[in-house]
């Protein structure tokens, strides 16, 4: 009966955690998608402006889409911080000649273009939440006592009945193999389940 009782219990924090993780992964997947959207539909919107102005936005929304790519992409830790210190000065620069363009030509169509980049830099924020959100330490160490505590159980029983079954590895290796899983899913920069930004690559094709 406390066998059964903790394998239940074991089974539903893995499958509440695994829920977790693949809720965050297609968050991941989705903020990905929405900030393709927002720095293709600036690109479009800049055509408002003077050639100049246009021009100049462009070549930063070209820049900033090739950074966005390498935050998705990167696995060294050193990179992505130069990564991140570049989004940010290119986040300047887009606001910079925004401005500068708007106190030139204040009218409703500047302020289309003025909310575009803000969605560009609102999408960008959301998807470094997204990236940062990881299942918490608390649930892993709970997940752990309770798997140790059904393997124990489990040769406990074995032993007093004095059963010699070697089939007994199949449930640590299954509880091993759903606990990869979730990690895996958790961790989406060295992991093997992977969110690739194809979004932002098509998109960078494109343009």
């Amino acid at each position: 009966m406390l066998l059964t009782a903790t394998l239940t219990l074991l089974a539903l924090i893995i499958g509440f955690t695994f829920s977790m993780a693949v809720a965050e992964y297609d968050r991941r997947k989705t903020s990905e998608q929405k900030e393709a959207d927002a720095i293709a539909t600036e690109y479009v919107r800049v055509s408002l402006l003077r050639a100049d102005d246009a021009n100049k936005i462009r070549e930063l929304l070209v820049k900033y889409l090739r950074q966005r790519i390498l935050f998705y992409t990167s696995r060294d830790a050193r990179q992505l911080r130069k990564v991140e210190a570049a989004t940010t000065r290119l986040q300047a620069d887009l606001w910079s000649a925004i401005q500068t363009a708007g106190v030139m030509k204040p009218d409703p169509l500047m302020a289309l273009v003025i909310s575009g980049m803000d969605d560009v830099f609102s999408s960008q924020a959301s998807a470094q939440a997204a990236w940062s959100n990881r299942i918490p330490l608390e649930a892993w160490v709970l997940m752990g006592v309770i798997a140790i505590c059904g393997n124990l159980l489990l040769g406990y029983i074995a032993q007093c009945n004095r059963i010699k079954a070697k089939r007994f590895f199949v449930l640590p290796l299954m509880v091993s193999i759903a606990f990869f899983l979730v990690a895996d899913l958790d961790n989406p920069r060295h992991g093997v389940i992977r969110a690739n930004p194809q979004n932002l690559m098509n998109l960078s094709r494109s343009l």
